[in-house]
């Protein structure tokens, strides 16, 4: 069929043949049942042409394409949707409507058309989907004179779709019936799923400091409540879409780069010769990486677990169990021969131990609390052993690991940079990496960004990535507020003389001796509670996170109780609390506040009118390291050497009464 005049061209709509079934269930779909009448090739500006109003639904669009279409027009609306966005649960609403009111805002600028004024006009509407009820493309053209024209098919409003670049089915139907049948559609949508982006919005600078303009926000203030369903039904759809964006992410750095000014890929035959051999090699070095650290992977659905690749057996013999907690208390008892404080010690490696046997749930806790907006951060996945050397940190560490997987690997500190890390947390699963011997320049440099970096995992849903653990010596003075909440720190105070270190042999025996039963049989019990945690997680009637680090030191209790001959005091429940409780957290700055005052309180001035307490630390660089330790309700800041405190507040935390001589005192 020739190019033809498309004022004379139709696509009838059967009035009579019309079905539109309601959603009685599950295999109930509307169905417009239409007739072919032929083809025609036009310019996408024909297309659209004659007509003073738009309506339309696009599930992803190219926000230039979008202000060219409002030029032609009187007045539009148009409801927008994303493909990048999965699940549809609040954390992906929120950066989604946040990155498309500064696309819009982008956009506007650069094509120099005036957006705040065709919306306050009322001139241009635009929404944005807060539920994936739909995955239509519809475009609805309406004329003064009474013409109307429905556009549909797979085309998005974007330049590429209707240009002729791609291929794509566009089909049109013009007339009264098909316009008024997909308005209803639209204005449904419009009604129940959808936020209105507000002048506001589009006019603030900077959306992420103004997070009550989004959308949704208004919306909420608007309903004063508002219920989001997210979809539980569509698991295996996103993980084909999570396991295609993680090949694509491994495969990134090897494939060839666009020309910087063409923005072209040029491709020959020896590009996929060159890239097979890249590939070869990297997959040599995942094997390398997957020998070296074996893959712990829990299947809490199937209540199993599989090390490289094999079924643990969870039902070790009793008698195994027994060698296993005996050898694991011999080894804590042997730090009663530390110098300095090695009952903190026992007790702090006690809690640690707890955490590392735990860590491979938590990757699992955190991918359900990001899927049903719930905090992520009681489910920590870096830990820090850090203190005085010869404390026994590494070999610690490696017996813990040995204890889980029967093996001990670990990373070099030169190798530690957040992008290492990261590529090693995508080939291991499970057991902790830890990274032995941190410098505190490599920890300021790297270890702090790799930390902040809380969102590794969530937008893939990765449930098996491993924890990551460092040990540094001493020279990490103190940890950073934003590190401390997210990380389980261990400080230690005590060690050993260097001969000491040499004629021990308790490491040793423990490690050769030492077998997996005890953490089998711990795997076990944890299994049988995660179904638990895990629908306590997802309840919308969750008052607060369930506690894995309570319901582990339970079940760490239960056992050494069970078949242990002896029960230190220093093995005991544990909650969240003995993690990132302020007392725990503050717990070195609370001690050099508390020597400091028994034994030189004129390093102390305290002002009691103007409720403040001023300790002198010696160096500025002292006050800086003691203040990143003290909580927030301190107020406390530094001057030069002085850490400057509210006194009511410094009273309570460090438990002390500042009061001074009166002619001491202010």
């Amino acid at each position: 069929m020739k190019t033809g005049d498309l004022d004379n061209y139709n696509l009838s709509l059967f009035e009579t043949d019309n079905v539109r079934e309601q959603f009685v269930n599950g295999n109930k779909i509307d169905v417009v049942k239409m007739e072919y009448l032929g083809a025609e090739t036009v310019d996408w500006t024909t297309l659209f042409s004659g007509f003073d109003k738009l309506s339309a639904i696009t599930f992803s669009s190219g926000v230039s394409f979008v202000y060219r279409l409002l030029d032609m027009f009187e007045y539009s609306e148009i409801i927008f949707g994303c493909e990048n966005v999965i699940s549809y649960n609040l954390s992906e609403i929120i950066a989604y409507q946040n990155n498309l009111i500064e696309q819009l805002r982008e956009k506007a600028s650069e094509s120099k058309l005036n957006l705040l004024d065709k919306i306050d006009s009322g001139k241009a509407k635009f929404y944005v989907a807060r539920e994936q009820i739909s995955h239509e493309k519809i475009y609805l053209l309406e004329a003064a004179d009474g013409r109307k024209r429905v556009i549909l098919g797979s085309a998005n409003m974007s330049y590429n779709a209707f240009s002729g670049k791609q291929r794509e089915n566009i089909c049109y139907i013009d007339g009264e019936q098909a316009y008024q049948w997909y308005k209803d559609v639209f204005e449904s949508l419009k009604e129940d799923s959808v936020d209105e982006i507000s002048y506001k919005a589009i006019d603030i600078a900077d959306i992420t400091d103004n997070i009550d303009c989004l959308p949704i926000a208004e919306t909420v203030k608007a309903k004063k409540v508002l219920t989001i369903e997210t979809d539980k039904e569509k698991f295996d759809e996103i993980n084909f879409i999570l396991d295609t964006q993680n090949l694509s992410k491994k495969l990134a750095p090897i494939v060839p780069k666009a020309e910087k000014k063409t923005g072209k890929i040029l491709l020959n035959p020896e590009t996929f010769v060159k890239l097979r051999r890249h590939i070869k090699d990297e997959t040599i070095k995942e094997k390398e990486l997957r020998s070296e650290y074996p893959q712990l992977v829990i299947d809490s659905t199937n209540q199993k677990v599989m090390l490289n690749g094999e079924a643990m057996d969870l039902n070790p013999p009793k008698d195994e169990i027994k060698n296993d907690v005996d050898l694991f208390i011999a080894y804590m008892e042997g730090y009663k021969k530390f110098h300095g404080d090695y009952e903190g010690m026992q007790y702090r490696y006690f809690e640690f131990a707890n955490w590392f046997f735990c860590s491979p749930f938590m990757a699992t806790m955190r991918d359900t609390a990001a899927r049903f907006d719930q905090n992520k951060l009681p489910y920590p996945v870096f830990g820090l052993v850090y203190g005085q050397s010869k404390a026994g940190k590494t070999t610690f560490l490696e017996t813990l690991l040995k204890m889980m997987i029967g093996q001990k690997p670990k990373v070099s500190a030169p190798d530690f940079t957040r992008s290492s890390i990261e590529a090693l947390k995508r080939t291991v699963m499970g057991a902790p990496i830890i990274v032995d011997d941190l410098t505190n320049n490599r920890f300021n440099q790297h270890a702090i960004e790799t930390i902040k970096n809380d969102d590794f995992g969530v937008s893939e849903h990765l449930t098996n990535y491993s924890a990551v653990v460092i040990s540094a010596n001493e020279d990490v003075k103190a940890v950073a507020p934003e590190v401390i909440r997210r990380t389980v720190i261990c400080r230690v105070e005590a060690g050993l003389t260097n001969t000491e270190v040499m004629k021990s042999n308790v490491v040793r025996n423990v490690q050769q001796k030492i077998g997996t039963a005890f953490y089998r049989e711990y795997l076990r019990r944890m299994l049988a509670i995660l179904p638990d945690l895990i629908e306590e997680l997802c309840s919308d009637e969750t008052e607060s996170a369930p506690d894995i680090l309570k319901y582990s030191s339970e079940i760490i209790v239960e056992i050494i109780k069970q078949y242990g001959e002896d029960f230190p005091q220093y093995i005991k429940p544990l909650s969240l609390e003995n993690y990132f409780s302020e007392q725990v957290t503050g717990k070195h700055a609370i001690k050099i506040i508390r020597n400091a005052w028994k034994t030189s309180k004129k390093s102390f001035i305290v002002n009691r009118r103007n409720n403040e307490v001023r300790y002198h630390a010696g160096q500025t660089y002292e006050a800086a390291r003691l203040i990143k330790e003290l909580p927030e309700t301190l107020e406390a800041h530094t001057s030069r050497e002085w850490v400057i405190m509210n006194l009511d507040e410094a009273e309570t935390f460090f438990d002390i009464r500042f009061k001074k001589n009166f002619f001491k005192n202010i």
